[in-house]
């Protein structure tokens, strides 16, 4: 049940990435032509769009996080005998929380510390931008404690155990977690 609910939060982070680049992709393309055409353009659509992909990143780490879609190394990992796979991972798992507390604590001083100043064009607290870190580090939090039940649990297969999987290992048509 929980687990069917994070995927779903995953989707809607995924649509929500959509449609953040197509606003970005309108603004940009927007200002450009009236730029060009008419010697003038929209000043907000500059700062928002940094805004928006800034979110956007933060948005395709979490999903990319909780689908297993993100970079890493197994060269010595998928040497190791299955003990060894669930110490590494477990290892790694509780580092990632600390680093998300680590980070939780520096975007919630920035955020406190930018709250009364406000961004240059649109006039909104720069607490907001600073926000997108509190928003990944709080789910990202969510989705590695997930994941580490999981192992503690005894729910992953062997094969889940390293996290790095080559994309012509995967079948054709595999669907992807978040589309479940």
């Amino acid at each position: 049940m929980f687990q069917r609910l994070l995927d779903r939060l995953v989707r809607v982070m995924s649509f929500v990435m959509v449609v953040f680049l197509a606003a970005m992709v309108v603004m940009v393309f927007g200002n450009v032509v009236l730029r060009y055409a008419f010697n003038s353009g929209i000043t907000v659509s500059e700062e928002l769009s940094r805004w928006l992909f800034v979110w956007m990143t933060f948005l395709g780490a979490l999903v990319a996080l909780r689908t297993h879609h993100h970079l890493g190394t197994d060269a010595l990992v998928s040497r190791l005998p299955l003990l060894g796979k669930k110490i590494c991972l477990g290892l790694t798992h509780v580092l990632m929380l600390y680093l998300c507390w680590v980070m939780f604590r520096g975007a919630w001083q920035q955020a406190v510390i930018n709250w009364g100043s406000t961004s240059a064009v649109m006039e909104v607290s720069m607490g907001y931008f600073y926000a997108s870190g509190l928003f990944f580090s709080v789910f990202a939090f969510v989705f590695i404690l997930s994941d580490l039940w999981k192992l503690l649990s005894g729910q992953l297969k062997e094969s889940e155990l390293v996290g790095v999987t080559e994309s012509d290992d995967m079948p054709h048509g595999h669907p992807d977690p978040a589309t479940k």
